[in-house]
């Protein structure tokens, strides 16, 4: 296994071979713990090294492209947690289905999208040139724009909201059907004037 040294340094790069690809951990400041995002970044970078280096046949970082980018977020989908429903699956467009299905589990497009930033951070900061940065490759942008994308939602129900009308039968007046017309006067004797 291939053992990667950290520097006790501001983020220097420290040589790690992976099948003859140069790499670095990116190291914190000197004695203050890293930030969560900082450790994160270097398990995200780590792990696709280890990636990198399980891969068949094992591949170099500086051979690396948007198309490899694109393998490992696919290969890491195996660990999603996100039910990713088909559409000839019978519970497609329900939230909440009440059986279990066959349709794969996913990794949630913002996880994709914060891990692919990290890992361009990361590139960068490890000596990759930013021109060549396989992480911020086009076919990884459209790659992750289609799994943004939601999948269409239910068909709408019809529901009517307007209410019937009811119909008067004894009009009076002329006033006929019309609503905005205010309804007759009521004939029924209320007080009389002397």
């Amino acid at each position: 296994m291939d053992s990667v040294s950290e520097s006790g340094g501001g983020g220097g790069a420290s040589e790690s071979t992976a099948e003859g690809c140069s790499s670095a951990t990116g190291g914190g400041g000197g004695g203050a713990p890293p930030s969560r995002y900082e450790s994160q970044k270097r398990r995200d970078w780590n792990t696709f090294l280890q990636y990198l280096k399980n891969h068949k046949p094992p591949l170099c970082l500086a051979r690396c492209s948007g198309a490899h980018v694109i393998e490992f977020l696919k290969y890491l989908d195996q660990f999603g947690k996100t039910k990713v429903h088909a559409s000839p699956c019978p519970y497609f467009g329900h939230p909440n289905p009440p059986a279990p299905c066959p349709c794969p589990l996913k990794q949630a497009w913002g996880s994709l999208d914060a891990l692919i930033g990290r890992l361009r951070a990361a590139y960068e900061e490890n000596g990759g040139r930013p021109e060549s940065n396989p992480f911020a490759a086009r076919a990884v942008r459209i790659y992750l724009r289609e799994r943004l994308v939601p999948p269409p939602p239910p068909p709408p129900q019809i529901i009517s909201l307007k209410q019937p009308q009811p119909k008067t039968t004894a009009g009076g007046g002329g006033g006929g059907d019309d609503p905005a017309l205010p309804p007759p006067p009521s004939t029924t004797a209320a007080s009389t004037t002397v």
